[in-house]
């Protein structure tokens, strides 16, 4: 017999939750009945490939990074509405929910950040090192949920729903101020030539962000953990 597992608490303070949690209420209570979470979850997996997707194409054109923020969309779409739509319903699965949603997101994130490095925005090298800094912060969070029965979704009043809004931004500014564009400035790292441009500097400064906001986080919890479970002496062993 499966045994019921309690759902972690969900820690939610970035800017737009209170503003985003209406809006997918409503959306969830207008969805007809033959949609279910999984279609969701599958149509946020559908707008990473459609933004990866356009990400590439904009080396042909930087116009294709309009489908770079519809793919955006899509996958705010899918991806937050699933678990709402559950709940609105009360058809919550929280051992496959949990499982698959986040899995998915895995997934889903390793194809948004690898289209981004093929594109003319950020070069993959650095790229990829947000990538790492992202999963670094995701490992943390499911740590602390499994730990602390705690799910934090934001950090800095900063949230997924805010990063997609913030690179849609930048696709749009990236499209229509050439300098943006055009900047750039060779640089080596250990024997490696590259062309830098500004937002290399700001997906580096992001990521090490990231990384101080784990470390912050991670010296935090490890003070709290040592509290609660402290060495044992010689005879209580």
């Amino acid at each position: 017999m499966s045994e019921e597992k309690k759902q972690a608490k969900r820690i939610q303070k970035s800017f737009l939750n209170s503003i985003e949690k209406k809006v997918l209420v409503y959306l969830a209570g207008k969805m007809p009945a033959w949609v279910t979470s999984d279609m969701l979850t599958f149509v946020g997996f559908l707008g990473a490939i459609v933004m990866a997707l356009g990400y590439c194409l904009s080396n042909l054109n930087l116009h294709w990074l309009w489908l770079s923020c519809f793919g955006l969309f899509l996958n705010w779409f899918g991806d937050s509405l699933d678990g709402s739509l559950a709940r609105v319903r009360n058809s919550q699965r929280k051992t496959y929910g949990f499982f698959i949603d986040h899995n998915v997101d895995v997934i889903n994130e390793t194809i948004m950040f690898v289209g981004v490095g093929c594109s003319p925005l950020v070069n993959m090298s650095f790229a990829m090192l947000a990538l790492v800094a992202y999963f670094m912060l995701s490992v943390y969070v499911y740590i602390d949920c499994h730990l602390k029965g705690e799910m934090r979704l934001s950090y800095g009043g900063l949230g997924p729903t805010e990063f997609r809004l913030m690179l849609i931004v930048v696709n749009i500014l990236f499209m229509y101020v050439p300098w943006l564009s055009q900047w750039k400035r060779p640089m080596t790292i250990f024997h490696n030539d590259f062309m830098i441009g500004l937002f290399d500097y700001i997906a580096v400064a992001a990521s090490l962000a990231i990384i101080i906001a784990y470390l912050v986080s991670f010296f935090k919890d490890a003070r709290y953990f040592a509290k609660i479970d402290p060495p044992k002496k010689p005879d209580q062993e």
